[in-house]
């Protein structure tokens, strides 16, 4: 029993460590974007290099910790302009301008996202001639496509979820919702990052837009019998 104790108040001391580290990641990625570097994080949060990879491994493991953190917050923002109480296109309009506000407001933490910069300090420093290994902590070049698509993907089969569960599609409806789920992730993502960078017109007028685009199919749809409607 005495054991049992020691070993969860060992895990909660791990996890408390860990929501640390990942609060002084959020607030160096604030300020520095894409550009957040591990030796600033291990400085913000006061520890060495080596200890910060103890807790993830590698700049990877850092980047999936920040999204899933940025990605639950966003899923729980999303669900709520789903559910307010508002008829369907308000709640369309909402959703979307829910993801872009998200944006807007921390694009920094976006960028580091979305648009990671290599870490200098992070790549492997050439191999020896006598074949030694590579500096302790050192990694690969980042590649930012292999860790930003599965949040894509999470987006998008969470969103596949919802639409499944509100909206009658007909025939084949799971596989649809998965269609119209990551097709309005796809959507989101590559209008609000060229909004983001261009400011082409404001974010009201871009929702209405996008809003528009997606309300065809949307407002002949019918609510799932038994489910929350939307």
């Amino acid at each position: 029993m005495e054991t049992t104790r020691q070993s969860t108040e060992q895990d909660r001391s791990a996890e408390r460590r860990r929501r640390e580290l990942l609060e002084a990641a959020d607030r160096v990625v604030l300020r520095d974007g894409p550009g957040a570097s591990m030796n600033a994080i291990a400085a913000e949060a006061g520890i060495t290099k080596p200890i910060l990879y103890r807790h993830f491994g590698d700049k990877g493991g850092l980047y999936r910790a920040l999204a899933k953190r940025h990605t639950d917050a966003l899923l729980a923002s999303l669900r709520a302009a789903l559910d307010a109480p508002a008829d369907r296109r308000e709640r369309v309009e909402a959703t979307l301008d829910t993801y872009l506000a998200a944006i807007e407001a921390r694009p920094q933490v976006y960028r580091f996202l979305m648009h990671p910069a290599d870490d200098p300090a992070d790549v492997p420093h050439p191999v020896s001639s006598a074949g030694a290994d590579q500096a302790p902590g050192s990694e690969a070049r980042f590649d930012v496509g292999r860790h930003s698509a599965p949040l894509l993907r999470r987006l998008g089969e969470e969103l596949a979820q919802v639409i499944h569960d509100r909206v009658d599609l007909g025939p084949d409806s799971e596989r649809l919702a998965r269609v119209w789920g990551h097709g309005i992730v796809g959507m989101m993502h590559a209008a609000g990052d060229w909004w983001l960078g261009e400011r082409p017109c404001s974010r009201a007028e871009l929702v209405t837009g996008l809003a528009d685009l997606l309300w065809g199919r949307l407002a002949a749809a019918s609510d799932r019998a038994g489910g929350p409607g939307f």
